[in-house]
């Protein structure tokens, strides 16, 4: 059974309509009172999902129902596409010190501020991210361009200028990408 779950909150007849079909289901379910609402907030939100039938205040990741009768095919669909954009998103985050970048929709971002990234920005900061060592100029051309290293360009210091610019501005951090003689660093 997969590690992702559903929280069916203080509808207990739609719980026992899904446990009678958990064997059909790509998901573990639960069911809690609204004496257990505490416990909402102890469950991990990257693999929960809930269900009522009204919205709980604070709950990101929840499933409304409010209307009768619920065909209950279609309920399982919802339920299916909200499971796998909570998982595609979750893979789409990459911790970069105190940033995460997200590689779908291309930002990198803070608990206060996003900052919007190009696919070229994106793909450096990456490249740099995964490595514990200087990268040169030559290596970035190569690797993040596909340019031959024999190349007289500046295309990647113009592009590292620009990036650390638009850092420093939103994040005020001068710091994030560090370069020496050796190349460029992600601290």
């Amino acid at each position: 059974m997969n590690n992702q779950t559903l929280i069916i909150y203080d509808y207990k007849i739609l719980y026992e309509i899904l446990k009678e079909m958990d064997h059909f289901l790509n998901f573990n379910i639960i069911h809690l009172l609204k004496e257990d609402a505490n416990k909402l907030y102890n469950k991990d939100p990257a693999l929960s999902l809930i269900i009522s039938n009204k919205k709980i205040k604070n709950i990101k990741d929840q499933i409304i129902i409010d209307k009768s009768p619920v065909q209950i095919s279609k309920l399982i669909e919802k339920i299916n596409i909200k499971f796998l954009k909570k998982r595609f998103s979750q893979q789409s985050d990459i911790d970069i010190g105190r940033y995460k970048l997200n590689l779908n929709s291309r930002y990198i971002s803070n608990s206060k501020k996003t900052l919007n990234l190009t696919e070229r920005e994106t793909n450096i900061l990456l490249f740099l991210k995964n490595s514990k060592i200087p990268i040169n100029v030559d290596i970035l051309q190569k690797e993040v361009w596909g340019h031959n290293s024999k190349l007289e360009t500046h295309t990647v210091e113009t592009h590292i200028y620009r990036l650390r610019k638009k850092i420093q501005i939103t994040f005020n951090d001068n710091n994030f990408i560090k370069s020496s003689k050796s190349g460029y660093l992600i601290k």
